[in-house]
């Protein structure tokens, strides 16, 4: 495939317009960051034919991550230890404060970009805890659960872990009254972790088409046209558009090191609540890398955590989009965020903003030639 070709995209298209239904409503709701980067950096939106909606789910780790784990990372901070995370985590308000508050105050606070640079940091500083605080859906907690499995680690090195499991989310997703989906986009990057059919599940089970999709706006197209032919057709099923990444088993070796470093647990999403085997824990066998039973450190977590005014659960759940919250883009900016959607790239309401504002200032500058 040729991708960003503008000939196969007006084709997509065409044939998008063809295939939805007057008078019909397809609703689709993907699960991924990068598939909103994708949607919102070429508009495709305003290329959809009327009826057809793409909505955003919840499918930023950062913004989904609750305040009692960020609290416990700021916990370690302060007693000494060197906390490795990954930089969209920094900003990440609460009300025990952020990370970039706590490296403020003193702590030793430090952006890495694997697991791997939190290893070297242990090996550099062995008279000092090194905790990685692994934040992540299953991609990120494949080289976490390598780096668990591997032998000769430093004595001082241990994971904070954060991750969380998609399809139980999207299980949620479809139990929840007012939230109407008729078919899922699923993300492309997870898929590589967990293989294409981790989703069947939906179609058999609750008879939503689901398609993998990849990250150029033919993958996304494309992916939306299979959707709506499923929903045409009365057939769900799985397909997969993304089969030169991602292969139907998944990858076996990375699938088979989560499953020796973790085990399922249910896990508080922010905005959200408690999902059931929506997380992931280090496996009592490794429980000396685990860092809240070496540090024993517990927070509990709260049922109200987020901002006072803030949407972020509402946008996340694809109840309302970004700019229907009272804060976005007025008291909630990325350079100034008052909810999670707004800290990280994979946010929502931080793509939309970014995306927006260059679209403007794009505006601005044509109409200032």
């Amino acid at each position: 495939m040729t991708f960003r070709d503008a000939g196969l995209v007006s084709n997509v298209i065409a044939a998008l317009e063809k295939a939805v239904e007057r008078g019909t409503s397809y609703r689709l709701m993907h699960v991924c960051g990068s598939h909103e980067h994708t949607i919102s950096r070429w508009g495709l939106r305003s290329l959809l034919p009327e009826g057809l909606e793409v909505i955003a789910g919840p499918g930023c780790p950062v913004c989904v991550c609750p305040p009692h784990e960020v609290g416990e990372a700021i916990e370690l901070v302060q007693r000494g230890a060197i906390l490795a995370t990954f930089g969209d985590m920094v900003n990440l308000p609460t009300n025990f404060g952020s990370l970039a508050e706590a490296k403020a105050a003193g702590g030793d606070v430090r952006v890495v970009y694997s697991p791997l640079d939190a290893l070297t940091l242990a090996a550099r500083n062995p008279g000092r805890e090194v905790v990685f605080f692994a934040v992540g859906f299953e991609t990120t907690a494949a080289p976490v659960a390598t780096v668990l499995c591997s032998t000769g680690l430093p004595d001082n090195f241990s994971v904070l872990v954060s991750h969380r499991r998609t399809p139980p989310a999207m299980e949620l997703l479809l139990g929840i009254g007012d939230v109407c989906v008729d078919g899922f986009v699923a993300p492309g990057h997870v898929s590589t972790v967990t293989g294409a059919e981790v989703w069947r599940r939906f179609p058999d089970a609750y008879a939503m088409p689901v398609v993998v999709a990849g990250f150029e706006p033919e993958d996304v197209l494309l992916a939306l046209l299979l959707l709506v032919q499923q929903i045409n057709q009365g057939e769900p099923k799985l397909e997969n558009e993304y089969a030169r990444v991602v292969p139907q088993p998944g990858n076996v070796p990375a699938l088979s090191a989560i499953d020796t470093a973790f085990e399922v647990t249910s896990a508080w999403w922010r905005g959200i609540g408690r999902i059931p085997r929506s997380g992931l824990a280090v496996r009592p066998e490794l429980g000396n890398r685990d860092a809240r039973q070496r540090f024993d450190v517990h927070f509990e977590p709260e049922q109200h955590d987020l901002p006072p005014g803030c949407s972020c659960h509402l946008v996340m759940l694809g109840k309302i989009q970004p700019p229907a919250c009272s804060l976005y883009g007025r008291k909630c900016t990325p350079s100034s965020p008052n909810g999670p959607c707004m800290v990280s790239q994979e946010g929502t309401c931080f793509i939309w903003y970014t995306y927006e504002s260059e679209a403007s200032a794009a505006t601005a500058q044509g109409g200032a030639a």
